[in-house]
């Protein structure tokens, strides 16, 4: 029989632990536990390098941080919906390894493995192998809605969780470097998003909460949260007060709110978010019998709101009536604990518990991401934190239950295919078929998407039409600009902002955007007034596409704005040239301008939903 590791060794880092490299004191069920974490981790991670980009959303992340480098404000020289944090640290990163494509989703990696570690971390209460389960069905959420773009969300949360975690170390230590670690952690993660303030606020109300006539810990936990908001304070000093609220906080959730939600719950017979309805058409192959799409969706919505809330009152019921404080003598190597005391077990103590429950508070507090738009990216933001931290909660009672599954390693391990199955049942098309679909393509497979190349500036996307419409538009874009020259991008259709190609901006640096609205969206641009129409009339270039002429959402997207921004392309630019039956159009300023509203130039139809589209996904 192996010999408990020592107390050093054999405490997790969550409950006072040291950290270490390699394997020592791990059992070989632990090992091989990591060793397939790893595989599952790096399998895909090719084909994610060549992933269709979100157009919008993946474009202004190449786009902003390179505008703050050059002394732009967000929410004073161009929309933000988000924290000034994420920018700022994609526009440091940018400084020291480029703006490519690979720079930004290299850091969009890291923080996906940020929020696995931070989620193992939390797991690792119940060993190795319960950590490494917990691990994969965090992997399975986190790498497969947004791929390796560098969202704020995805950097919000792993920082929000390395708060938790150091929290609930803190806890354990009681020493305040750890809180004051935690409290720089949340203040960073409110940095990148603002909204996370609920959920943090939850959280660590919860770790502070039998601390709080303890004025020297409160008071390192502020000063903590003070120094991780530094960079918000910078922001607030340039942008001001009230246009930083309005641009973190009115427009993203009065202004724009009414042209993104969705229905909560998703329909059941059909797929409410464009964006969804594009993926599914054609869909990545898969190989077992599933609900359709929609129903999937629907069913993963209940689902993601149940489990947050089950998770917190299950983990809360089970601190309550755990019987010690103290944790377990060993929790390394419980991989075997099965043997060694002839098939009982330990459950965990409130100093294990303590993390999990913690976990759970902040997945609880997410919620709203699920019920604001309810499509598989939302959903999957808030399964990545509650459904890992309820397969280790399942774990003790499996084992008590099923006396086969005494070993911790054989505990762990069915908790995990649990869940795994219940992801197979409810919600495999977001999941497992994605992450197959890039792990094909690391594997060659498949062929990767279609891409757009300008330098050392490359860009994926699913459609060849969209391909081969911006590869033909580039060098007749080069032939007319001057360096300096402003540039505009939007929709065919500027009097609905749906959606916008925001990568063109950055595969031409040499331009100026010519307009705060690099991110178009409805509600927001294509108002009356919103400015935009006389940003038009000063640019130099526009270029405008069809490629979302078929958006439609059950929401106010699909409510015309005002006629006045395409009226200034008419009044101002003549059209230059046209790309793939009007997919994409080309214009120039021009004396008295061309006469030609875009909004009455046809463009393929259905653009966003297929019509003879070819795609990259067999």
């Amino acid at each position: 029989m192996p010999s408990a590791p020592s107390s050093r060794t054999s405490t997790p880092y969550v409950l006072g632990g040291g950290f270490r490299w390699g394997f020592g004191g791990v059992s070989w069920f632990g090992r091989g536990a990591i060793a397939l974490l790893i595989v599952v981790l790096i399998a895909p991670i090719r084909g994610l390098y060549k992933a269709t980009g979100s157009s919008l959303e993946e474009g202004f992340m190449l786009v902003f941080p390179n505008l703050v480098q050059q002394g732009w404000v967000p929410n004073r020289d161009f929309l933000h919906l988000y924290g000034p944090t994420s920018l700022d640290s994609l526009a440091l990163w940018y400084r020291v390894f480029g703006d490519t494509l690979e720079s930004e989703r290299t850091f969009g990696l890291l923080q996906n493995l940020a929020i696995v570690a931070a989620i193992y971390t939390l797991a690792r209460v119940s060993g190795h192998v319960a950590a490494v389960g917990a691990a994969l069905v965090a992997a399975m959420f986190v790498m497969t809605p947004i791929g390796l773009t560098a969202l704020a969300w995805h950097g919000g949360v792993a920082l929000a969780l390395w708060a938790t975690v150091y929290g609930a170390r803190a806890r354990a230590t009681r020493q305040p470097a750890d809180w004051w670690r935690a409290a720089i952690f949340a203040g960073l993660a409110l940095g990148f998003r603002p909204d996370l303030v609920v959920a943090l606020g939850l959280t660590l109300a919860f770790l502070l909460w039998p601390l709080r006539r303890h004025a020297s810990t409160l008071l390192i936990a502020f000063a903590g949260l003070m120094v991780g908001l530094l960079p918000m304070w910078w922001h607030l000093g340039r942008a001001g007060l009230r246009t930083a609220f309005e641009g973190m906080v009115l427009e993203p959730v009065v202004d724009l709110r009414p042209g993104r939600e969705l229905p909560a719950p998703p329909s059941w017979d059909k797929i409410d978010g464009a964006l969804q309805a594009v993926a599914e058409e054609p869909a990545p192959r898969w190989w077992l019998p599933a609900p359709q799409a929609s129903h999937q969706l629907y069913l993963w919505f209940w689902a993601v709101v149940i489990v947050a809330i089950g998770t917190l009152v299950f983990a809360a019921w089970r601190y309550r009536r755990a019987t010690t404080e103290r944790p377990r003598e060993t929790v390394e190597s419980d991989e075997t604990v099965g043997e060694r005391d002839g098939g009982s077990f330990v459950p965990l103590g409130r100093t294990e518990l303590l993390p999990l429950l913690a976990g759970a508070v902040f997945g609880f507090g997410i919620i709203p991401q699920a019920l604001q738009r309810p499509d598989s990216a939302h959903l999957a933001w808030v399964a990545m934190v509650s459904w890992p931290i309820l397969t280790v909660l399942l774990i003790d009672p499996i084992r008590r239950l099923v006396p086969p599954l005494r070993p911790s390693w054989a505990g762990a391990t069915a908790a995990t295919a649990l869940i795994g199955i219940v992801m197979i049942v409810i919600c495999p098309f977001y999941t497992y078929r994605m992450y197959a679909l890039h792990t094909r393509v690391s594997i060659g497979q498949i062929p990767p998407p279609f891409e757009i190349q300008r330098g050392d500036h490359r860009f994926w996307v699913g459609d060849a039409a969209v391909a081969r419409a911006v590869n033909d538009m580039i060098p007749d874009l080069e032939a007319l600009m001057d360096d300096g020259d402003t540039l505009i991008v939007g929709p065919g259709d500027l009097s609905r902002t749906v959606y916008a190609d925001t990568y063109i901006y950055w595969l031409f640096p040499e331009l100026e955007p010519g307009t705060r609205y690099i991110e178009m969206d409805p509600g927001l641009a294509d108002q009356a007034g919103s400015g935009l129409a006389e940003e038009i009339a000063a640019a130099d270039i526009i270029v405008l596409t069809n490629t979302w002429s078929g958006w439609y959402e059950p929401n106010a997207s699909i409510e015309q704005g005002s006629q006045e921004h395409n009226r200034a392309v008419a009044d101002h630019h003549c059209l230059v040239q046209s790309y793939e039956t009007n997919l994409v159009l080309l214009f120039a300023a021009c004396e008295g301008g061309g006469g030609l509203d875009p909004v009455t130039i046809a463009g393929r139809e259905n653009a966003i939903g297929g019509g003879g589209v070819e795609s990259a996904i067999p």
